[in-house]
């Protein structure tokens, strides 16, 4: 890192990487660090959102980084005003995002803070069922809008029907204002994706802290099952997976879904038969909008999502497939974990008396009433809304192909969101007089100077953080959903003591796990996974959860106690250790590691890999202070 000081390089100290060099020039000013902005830089620890954006990104996608945080920043800042933390503000580095947490430390103006965010989120927490249905409406009310966008192509001679219905005006300029409507859609979902996701974390923050300090000896883990077992939307998609399994079992066609066949061989043979058709016609009900489900997190142009690489869902099929017809029940473990999740709540409750018992009982019902919009807007936002706006972004893609202003159509995605504004007022201008666009060869020739330039900064790693690290990690949101506590910055910086056999990490989901490693950097991998072998990835994305049901343990790089593969690993009852930093690139596949998702620790048992077969333990993990 750098040995001046215990702190990480800051931005004017990053190395380029070779091949990258002018990287600058392709994003927005007020995305990459500058000397007039130096100084509140340098002052700053800057932490790798990686989670979103897990290679550097291209010019156009960019458009997520500002949207994201504009949505951050005006709910924590501006709207709910959080007492202690203002928004998370944001750089784009060497194409990688970087974010920075701002916090409130003046004792008067926290005070006056909390006033606003007492009597505002108050009314949210109060209302929020009525407010929630009043969400879902509005977000299905942009993807709709979403859907009506179109780009009309430039055709010789405006269609008759601007004369006939005297229109006044040219078909063309929908181009440009509908490529306005996409973008300002865009950031309007993402001020809606906020306007629940802190209080729901703060919801559920509260009750922890509460229980911390009424119950020191608590762990982590014991406060997260106390809200397990919550039926929520983002668990429909593999839902469905199952069901298509068992119907697939139902039906006799179990070594059909199971041959390994791609999607267009499976369709060929099921149609074949009464049973396979039958099969084929449930599958494609269920398609929208269960399938328009990313295989990452959807921020990015290229990512795949189920019903565009329909090997992905055909693969959890299959796997779920395997397992009834061996007799094995696949359904989450929901009840189970409603009995333990009781059981724990009881225990810990008798140790309260009086007022304590009534904010114990109050706290815990925020917390498991504002708990399922923390995984549910993934669906909406993430996935459903991102899947139809990258599908427009693609359709005018292809409108500048058509138009002659660009050879391939992921060329456009070289373009930030303003340069492609001038692009599409280049091609309606000229077009409209008559003329070739102005600008086409100098912008072929800019796409084709950043295209190496993309390659070189996607083919490095994004070193975890820059500046200047606080004393004590304490935003909430830092901590929760990315995992950035006091211990990981120490490790970054190698200053933490410890076994070198030993990565510690976030304690994800209870239990005891041995096994070998099976180390995937992304969803394309996962038919590579084995039964019995523990997941290691960066991170694991929503729709990674059919792999739960062959992993025997997940460990990931990223991730804190509320991020998706802590609370999936808990539903699924699977044991898992987050946010260890560095597992990805310290294991290698078939190495024997012991995880222990109680403390958080991966003990690693050989320094090479061995393909011993799996020995697995199961410990139910009961409450630290029991």
């Amino acid at each position: 890192m750098t040995n001046e000081v215990n702190r990480f390089p800051f931005f004017h100290e990053a190395e380029v990487p070779a091949g990258g060099e002018g990287w600058e020039s392709m994003y927005p000013y007020y995305l990459v660090p500058g000397t007039e902005t130096r100084e509140h830089e340098d002052k700053q620890f800057w932490f790798a959102d990686t989670m979103h954006w897990s290679r550097g990104c291209h010019p156009f996608d960019s458009i997520g980084a500002e949207a994201v945080y504009l949505g951050v920043g005006t709910f924590s800042t501006r709207i709910f005003a959080l007492p202690v933390s203002l928004g998370l503000d944001v750089r784009v580095v060497n194409g990688y995002v970087y974010i920075s947490p701002l916090a409130v430390t003046d004792p008067a103006r926290i005070a006056e803070r909390a006033e606003v965010f007492q009597k505002r989120a108050g009314y949210y927490y109060q209302n929020w069922d009525e407010l929630y249905g009043k969400w879902k409406t509005k977000m299905e009310g942009a993807i709709d809008s979403l859907r009506t966008i179109s780009f009309p192509a430039l055709t010789e001679y405006d269609p008759d029907e601007v004369v006939l219905e005297a229109r006044g005006r040219s078909d063309a300029m929908a181009v440009i204002e509908n490529y306005h409507r996409m973008t300002d859609e865009f950031f309007a979902i993402w001020q809606y994706h906020f306007e629940f996701l802190n209080l729901g974390y703060g919801g559920y923050i509260t009750f922890f802290q509460f229980c911390k300090q009424a119950f020191p000896l608590i762990s982590e883990q014991s406060i997260s099952r106390m809200v397990a077992g919550v039926d929520v939307l983002a668990f429909r998609p593999d839902d469905e997976l199952r069901k298509l399994a068992a119907r697939a079992n139902d039906l006799g066609l179990v070594a059909e879904v199971t041959a390994g066949h791609s999607a267009d061989e499976l369709r060929e043979l099921l149609e074949q038969s009464e049973n396979g058709r039958t099969w084929l016609a449930e599958f494609n009900a269920v398609r929208t909008p269960w399938f328009d489900y990313f295989t990452e997190y959807g921020f990015t142009h290229d990512q795949e999502t189920w019903n565009s690489d329909l090997s992905v869902p055909l693969q959890g099929i299959s796997r779920y497939a395997a397992k009834i017809a061996a007799g094995e029940d696949i359904a989450r473990p929901i009840q189970r974990l409603r009995e333990e999740r009781d059981e724990i709540v009881t225990e810990y409750r008798a140790l309260l008396t009086g007022p304590e018992a009534a904010q114990f009982d109050e706290l815990l019902g925020l917390a498991r009433k504002v708990f399922p919009y923390i995984e549910e807007h993934n669906i909406y936002v993430e996935h459903w809304a991102h899947n139809v706006f990258w599908e427009k972004s693609r359709e005018l893609s292809r409108f500048l192909v058509a138009a002659g202003f660009l050879t391939e159509a992921d060329d456009m995605f070289y373009l930030n969101r303003f340069e492609l504004d001038t692009v599409l007022a280049d091609v309606i201008q000229s077009w409209a007089i008559g003329v070739d666009s102005r600008g086409k060869a100098r912008w072929a020739a800019e796409i084709e100077r950043r295209k190496p330039i993309v390659a070189a900064l996607q083919a490095a790693s994004a070193p975890p953080a820059y500046g200047i690290p606080p004393e004590q990690v304490t935003d909430p949101f830092a901590v929760m959903n990315y995992g950035v506590t006091t211990e990981r910055v120490a490790d970054w910086l190698g200053s933490a003591d410890g076994d070198e056999n030993v990565l510690s990490g976030i304690p994800g989901s209870l239990g005891i796990v041995e096994g070998p490693v099976r180390v995937l950097r992304s969803e394309k991998d996962l038919a590579q996974l084995q039964p019995g072998e523990i997941l290691v990835a960066p991170i694991t994305a929503p729709s990674w959860a059919a792999a739960f049901a062959v992993a025997t343990g997940v460990i990931t790089d990223i991730g804190g106690m509320m991020c998706h593969a802590a609370i999936v690993c808990r539903e699924y009852g699977i044991p898992a250790v987050v946010g260890t930093g560095f597992a990805t690139a310290r294991l290698k596949t078939g190495q024997r590691v012991r995880i222990d998702g109680k403390t958080g620790k991966v003990l690693v048992l050989d320094a090479e890999p061995t393909g011993d077969p799996t020995a697995i333990t199961d410990d139910s993990g009961i409450p630290a202070s029991r």
